[in-house]
């Protein structure tokens, strides 16, 4: 069973077809939303799937845009015991928006304390400031997604129990390998980024990884046992 964490499957040209081949082959899909009402529109399509799990998302890039659906995120969250992609972008594309961004993961986090769910999270140029808030809201079972930080950052990441996605993009950087040596096989969890990645094969990353999809399986296992 392959593990994909973190894609966006609402976002291809045909996710419905995306969905139903991903179901028949068994593997187990996060499909991350945008938005809160990207994930109101798709959760019908995907209730009756085994294997396919809708995230309820905030993407911090569109925060600044789409400010009116932060309530509609706090109705949602009952829904699903999945949320994603949420996070910080102080990146030059997000920079202009960070106070925004703040104030509105603060909201979304407050929202989460103390619920079981599972949180994939965009860091980019933000890690440190996003650490130190899930830290504050005491948000666990947390997944990094494509995480691009300071290579320093990481212990303290694990050390707070969390998790790192890792795709196929990042298995073939001088930057991303760097990061990779330093997360323990136990804390690794496969994604691919669909559509936004064109390195997406989960199975090339396994293999760059050197770890096999029953040692990923054991992973997002044990990661599912800490929802209880």
């Amino acid at each position: 069973m392959l593990i994909d964490m973190h894609c966006h499957f609402d976002m291809m040209p045909n996710p419905e077809g995306y969905i139903l081949q991903r179901e028949q082959m068994g593997d187990f899909v996060i499909g991350m939303t945008n938005r809160p009402s990207h994930f109101r529109m798709g959760l019908p399509h995907i209730n009756a799937l085994k294997h396919i799990r809708l995230a309820l998302g905030m993407h911090p890039l569109l925060v600044a845009s789409n400010i009116k659906e932060l309530p509609m995120f706090g109705t949602l969250i009952d829904k699903t015991s999945y949320i994603g992609e949420i996070g910080l972008d102080f990146s030059r594309e997000g920079r202009a928006t960070k106070s925004q961004q703040i104030d509105a993961l603060h909201k979304i986090l407050f929202g989460l304390r103390g619920k079981k769910k599972i949180v994939s999270v965009h860091s980019r140029r933000a890690e440190k400031e996003l650490l130190n808030l899930l830290r504050e809201y005491e948000i666990q079972n947390v997944i990094f997604h494509w995480y691009s930080g300071a290579v320093g950052l990481i212990s303290d990441i694990i050390e707070q129990g969390y998790y790192f996605s890792i795709n196929e993009a990042m298995t073939l950087s001088k930057n991303g390998q760097a990061i990779i040596e330093k997360i323990p096989k136990e804390r690794i969890l496969t994604e691919s980024d669909a559509p936004y990645n064109e390195k997406t094969d989960i199975r090339k990353a396994l293999l760059r990884l050197g770890i096999t999809e029953d040692e990923v399986y054991a992973n997002f296992t044990r990661l599912m046992s800490e929802m209880r």
